[in-house]
C-alpha cells in the first residue's frame, strides 16, 4: 500500500477492537468503531482508506490450484489474508490497522487485530527551518 510519501512509524502491535454493532461476518468484520492500544481507547471518527490483501503466503501458496488461487486472491478464502484500514481517531491521529484473518490455533479460530503503523502529525514531518 502506498503512503503518498507520508512519514510513518511502524508499530506492529496487537490491539483490541470494539464495535457499536456486532459485525455480520466474523472473518470480514469491517472497520471497528474504536480500538484499545497500550491501555488507551481511540475512537475512530473517519475511515480514510480501506484495502484487502487476500494473497496466500508461505505453505498456503501450494495448497490450491492456480485458477482457484487467482479467484481467492480477489475474494479471499477462509483464514487467509488481511483487511487494512487507514483511520483518523478522535485525537486527530492517523493510524493503519488491520485484521489478520488467519486462525491463531485450534482453540482460537478467529483472526486478530493489529496496529500496523502511525502517521505522525504533519507538523512533525516538516523539519524546522532553523535546523537547516
Amino acid at each position: 500500500m502506498e503512503t503518498n510519501g507520508l512519514p510513518q512509524r511502524f508499530v506492529g502491535e496487537p490491539i483490541t477492537v470494539q464495535y457499536d454493532a456486532l459485525p455480520r461476518l466474523e472473518k470480514k468484520p469491517g472497520c471497528p468503531n474504536e480500538f484499545v492500544w497500550r491501555d488507551h481507547v481511540y475512537r475512530i471518527v473517519r475511515t480514510l482508506y480501506e484495502w484487502h490483501d487476500y494473497r496466500r503466503r508461505g505453505r498456503m501458496v501450494r495448497n490450491m490450484q492456480p485458477a482457484h488461487a487467482a479467484t481467492a486472491s480477489l475474494r479471499g478464502s477462509w483464514g487467509v489474508g488481511r483487511d487494512y484500514f487507514r483511520v483518523q481517531v478522535d485525537t486527530g491521529q492517523v493510524f493503519e490497522i488491520y485484521y489478520d484473518r488467519a486462525p491463531k490455533g485450534a482453540k482460537n479460530r478467529k483472526g486478530a487485530w493489529f496496529l500496523y503503523r502511525e502517521f505522525p502529525d504533519e507538523g512533525d514531518a516538516v523539519p524546522d527551518e532553523a535546523e537547516g
